[in-house]
């Protein structure tokens, strides 16, 4: 570790960077020895047989247990997910996502404490077995394309943009799950992600798509006390008119 930090410092140094960001590579790859040993995993599963990487990620990512969506997926679904998946560190302060930027990824908290600040201001708490950039999933699901010959057609160029800012409380460790990799999952086991109990399982913890019902049962109640208002007024309208005549 302290070969490692030497050889980061003289990095940093050498690209000029400014104490604040120094403190913030220096905290971020602490937390990462921790979490690791210093042992590149990715490097080490690629040297072993495919039976042998399958087996250990099953015990790795016994953490992901912890994620609802996960306990309702069949093995096989599970594996393939799981091949994909990276593990990804954030610091304290990190913003995971941005309103206003592109949603490229989807989060699976493992260990931490995060904030979900919508676009109105409203603040929900994250922790683990929690689930952020969900929204991704459904929007390809619902933006699938099916050819003549029935294959399904990859949404490339378009894009999902963040309504909210998710920003870590605490040190977090989480894995990851690239859009690209999402679409391809997807594309796999649609039938089995449009599973009523998967999405629920996504839906039911979910902070955007609670933030999402919230905005609908809003717009719904004000158009409903409009239409009374409209429908008042009308009635008021007739009586004045009966009066007069």
């Amino acid at each position: 570790m302290s070969l490692r930090q030497r050889d980061i410092e003289q990095w940093m140094r050498h690209r000029y960077l400014p104490q604040e960001l120094r403190r913030r590579v220096l905290e971020a790859e602490r937390y990462h020895w921790a979490v690791t040993r210093g042992v590149n995993e990715r490097m080490l599963m690629e040297n072993l047989p495919e039976d042998l990487q399958r087996d250990i990620r099953r015990h790795l990512f016994e953490l992901l247990k912890k994620v609802s969506i996960f306990n309702l997926m069949d093995d096989h679904v599970l594996d393939v997910v799981c091949e994909k998946l990276k593990q990804k560190i954030y610091i304290k302060g990190s913003e995971i996502f941005q309103v206003g930027g592109l949603v490229e990824k989807m989060i699976f908290i493992v260990r931490g404490n995060l904030e979900n600040i919508d676009h109105d201001g409203t603040v929900l708490p994250l922790c683990e077995g929690d689930v952020c950039g969900e929204e991704l999933l459904t929007w390809f699901l619902e933006h699938s394309l099916v050819s003549k010959d029935g294959r399904r057609i990859k949404t490339s160029g378009q894009y999902l943009i963040s309504s909210r800012t998710v920003r870590c409380r605490t040190n977090v460790e989480a894995f990851s799950l690239s859009a690209a990799d999402l679409e391809e999952v997807t594309s796999i086991f649609a039938r089995h992600l449009r599973n009523p109990l998967v999405q629920g399982a996504i839906r039911y913890r979910s902070p955007y798509w609670r933030a999402r019902a919230a905005t609908i049962i809003q717009v719904a109640w004000r158009y409903r006390k409009k239409c009374l208002r409209n429908s008042s007024k009308g009635v008021q309208s007739n009586h004045s008119s009966n009066s007069r005549v």
